[in-house]
This record gives structure tokens, C-alpha cells and sequence, in this order.
């Protein structure tokens, strides 16, 4: 029946919706659409959305009122809206917005096959989290390389955020399905999986339809599976950090030498006004022990500049902590406030713009110079690298990724999907260069 239609999916955020949006690529797919390369022509213009910034949410609406205007010359046209931003106004979205036909929240990803086969396809949306969307058909970007999503929701209360009002509480799968999965996944030929959550080594605390497990459990059941190399995995919380997953990261394998730790601010009395439930010294804490027993591995983080109260020696703990642990990477941004959260009410204490840009500067030059610091000590090392493609800046050489989560560009004969040995020859705080080995060049 609709062999001939067409869908186009963009989609906004994190990994999570990554995961998402393969799911619905899927999906229609085994609807028999096909997709389409834009959305201009397109009978289905599909968009997973992203509320965690106001940034995402006015790039959103601007995509949103071009496919409006494709929908007035051709009436025909289906507009769906997923994800966190559709959950966040699902009391307005058609009154606001009266051309969108379909609206569903990241628990609902099924309801839209439900839409499309409806005899009637007036405006409807669907916000209620009924299940995971680990069972729906997947469409990967890379057939060696997949999201296995391991929980959803986030019980956590930070001040600042609004994914507890867009994905509910937390809800883990059971550790035998994901286990299926992934093994599923591999037999197909992936040899790196992600796992996702909103807080993942909170995994096992509440299980659907099975038993209380942990996320150190996880790891080892899937770090046992043939065939799987890499395992990566985000994002986990400073307060849930344990040594039993931090122990994972020593003694298997195939977990990835690569930790993400969101920060967030280094100023213990802000940390307290974003309901981070740790401290400065917590979190220091966790960075020793994880480089105790991890003293290769690779630190990237997430901070938040301008939180609302902020003043510059608060900003200057940041800084100072920032020096210390010297990240491998992070991703900063200006904080924003986001409906229905703590902190969007702090009205009285916002930092103006001009003060929170000048910050974010002079973080940005601390983080990429301890970045590029620490990544001076791969240079001479062979490290083996997973093949993804073409290097984007030059395509003569190949680009891949190093187990601690670094972008190599390399020459060399690979093909994506391939771990091959590359020696480092150079480091910016960004990415590595190289060559493949001269026994890999042989064998080739």
C-alpha cells in the first residue's frame, strides 16, 4: 500500500533520539516507505525533537515552518513530531502549530506505524510511555556500530532540567532482553554498541518485567558475547559512580577506555543549587579512583556556564577543577532555562549574557589546552582505530575512532568496519593523525 511513499526523519539532540530516530527509520521501512534524500517531495516529513536547550527548540521551529510551507503546495503531505520537545507542549502542539498531523512522546515511537495505517489520518497525538522501542525494526547509519537503549526516564531532580518532564522516571530493561539484543546485533554484524540512558549506571534499579540487576552486571554479561569489541556507553552520573563499574573498565575487554562525567560546574555551592546531589570533592573523588585503576583512560565531560546565581569565583572553581583533571574533551554551553524546571524561576539571579559568553571563552581555552596536553601522550603509540570512512577534511586519508574515543585521521587501504593499527604521529586537542603500521600495510 505504500510502496511508493516516501519519509524524511531530522533529527535534533543527544544519542538517545539518534536511537530513536534509526528505530523510526526502521519501522517505516517495514511499512514499505522508502527515504528520501529531503524533505522537499517527501510524503512523511518526520522530526525527533530535543528540549534540553532553547537553542534546539528555535532550530526546531524554524525546520518545522519550512516543512509548513512544503505542506501548503502540497496538501497531501504528512508532518510528524517525536521526542523530548513534542512531550514537553503536548497540551499546545496542535493548537500551535495546526499543520503538524501526528505529535508522540519518546515512549510512543510505536504509535506512529499505529497513525500511518489508520483509515483516517486526523491530527493525533500520543504521550503516555507504554515501552521501549528495543523491539521495533532498526535502520543503523553504520552496520558495524549500533545504540542499544538500556533504560529510560531519570529520577534525578536537577534544578535545570527538563528530561524528567519529557522521558517520566526511570524504567530499565531487563538484563536477559538486552543481552538478546546485543548478541542479536552482533550475528548481524556490529561490532560496537552504545548503551544509552539518562543516568546509566543506575541501570538494574528498576527493572520492567524482570530482576534488580547493575549496571557492572551488564557490562560483564555483554563484554562476554563473541564477537562484540567495543563497548561505550553514556551518560553515567557522579553520584552513581561506583568501583565495580569503574573495575569494568580494567577487567573487560571490550569496555571501552573512555568515560564520560558530567561536571556540570565545579563550585560545590552551585553544584547544590543544580540538585547535583555531589560535591566539588565528589567528584574529585571519583576522577582518582576511576585513574586509579584506569590510568590511560580518556575523561570528557559536560559544563554548564552562567547558572543562574553564578558569581566569577564560582566560575573560577570550574576553572580550577578543570586544570586539575585536565579532560580529554567536554561539551560547554551557556546555561538556558527550560519550562517546568527549578531553575528557570531563578529569574532574579539569571547572568547577563555578555558575562556568561566571556566565561565560556575562557573555559573553552582551558578545556582545549589540557586537551591538547593530554592528548600529547599518544603520539608514538599504535593505537587500533575503527574504521568509519573518509577523513572529512582531506579524503585521501581514512578517519576512524581509538578505543578512548579520540577521531583519527590516518593513511592507509581499510574499510569501514575494520580495527586496524594506526601509529599516532600527531595530537590536537580534537583529534589524532597517523598512519596504519607497516605489518598492517602488509597484511593488506
Amino acid at each position: 500500500m505504500n510502496a511508493s511513499k516516501t519519509f524524511h526523519v531530522t533529527t535534533f539532540g543527544c544519542q538517545m533520539n539518534e536511537h530513536d530516530s534509526e528505530r523510526m527509520k526502521g519501522m517505516l521501512e517495514s511499512l514499505g516507505y522508502a527515504e528520501a534524500g529531503a524533505q522537499d517531495g517527501a510524503d512523511l516529513i518526520l522530526f525527533n525533537t530535543c528540549s534540553i536547550r532553547e537553542k534546539a527548540d528555535s532550530k526546531f521551529i524554524a525546520y518545522l515552518q519550512q516543512a509548513a510551507a512544503l505542506k501548503r503546495r502540497n496538501p497531501g503531505t504528512v508532518i510528524g513530531v517525536g521526542g523530548c520537545w513534542a512531550q514537553s507542549v503536548k497540551e499546545d502542539v496542535f493548537r500551535q502549530f495546526p499543520y503538524v498531523d501526528v505529535a508522540f512522546g519518546p515512549g510512543q515511537v510505536h504509535k506512529l506505524a499505529e497513525f500511518l495505517n489508520s483509515d483516517s489520518l486526523t491530527a493525533q497525538g500520543f504521550f503516555e510511555f507504554e515501552g521501549f522501542t528495543g523491539h521495533l525494526p532498526m535502520k543503523r547509519e553504520r552496520e558495524f556500530q549500533g545504540w542499544v537503549q538500556i533504560s529510560a526516564g531519570c529520577n534525578m531532580k536537577c534544578s535545570y532540567c527538563i528530561v524528567p518532564a519529557t522521558r517520566g522516571r526511570q524504567v530499565d530493561r531487563p538484563l536477559d532482553e538486552l543481552v538478546a539484543e546485543v548478541r542479536t546485533m552482533v550475528d548481524g554484524g556490529v561490532i560496537e554498541v552504545t548503551l544509552l540512558g539518562q543516568n546509566v549506571n543506575a541501570y538494574g534499579r528498576a527493572v520492567r518485567g524482570g530482576e534488580r540487576s547493575s549496571f557492572a552486571a551488564l557490562l560483564a554479561e555483554l563484554d562476554a558475547i563473541d564477537g562484540l569489541r567495543r563497548i561505550r556507553y553514556t551518560s553515567p552520573h557522579p553520584q552513581d559512580m561506583k568501583e565495580d563499574v569503574v573495575l569494568a573498565h580494567a577487567q573487560l575487554d571490550s569496555v571501552c577506555p573512555h568515560m564520560h562525567l558530567p561536571l556540570q560546574a565545579g563550585s560545590s555551592r552551585v553544584l547544590k543549587e543544580m540538585r547535583r546531589t555531589y560535591s566539588r570533592e565528589r567528584f574529585l573523588d571519583r576522577v582518582a579512583l576511576i585513574r586509579e585503576h584506569n590510568p590511560d583512560i580518556a575523561l570528557t565531560t559536560d559544563i554548564i556556564v552562567g547558572f543562574p546565581g553564578e558569581t566569577e569565583a564560582d566560575f573560577q572553581e570550574t576553572l580550577e577543577v578543570c586544570e586539575e583533571v585536565g579532560f580529554d574533551g567536554a561539551f560547554t554551553f551557556i546555561y538556558s532555562p527550560r519550562r517546568e524546571t527549578e531553575a528557570a524561576e531563578f529569574t532574579d539571579r539569571f547572568v547577563s549574557h555578555e558575562v556568561a559568553v566571556d566565561r565560556m571563552e575562557r573555559l573553552v581555552e582551558v578545556v582545549q589546552r589540557r586537551a591538547g596536553e593530554r592528548a600529547q601522550r599518544f603520539i608514538g603509540r599504535t593505537l587500533d582505530v575503527l574504521v568509519e570512512g573518509y577523513s572529512r577534511t582531506d579524503p585521501s586519508r581514512l578517519r576512524g575512532r581509538s578505543a578512548h574515543g579520540k577521531v583519527v585521521n590516518f593513511t592507509g587501504l581499510a574499510q569501514p568496519g575494520e580495527i586496524v593499527p594506526v601509529e599516532i604521529t600527531s595530537a590536537t586537542s580534537q583529534t589524532l593523525a597517523g598512519e596504519m603500521s607497516l605489518l598492517a600495510r602488509a597484511l593488506a
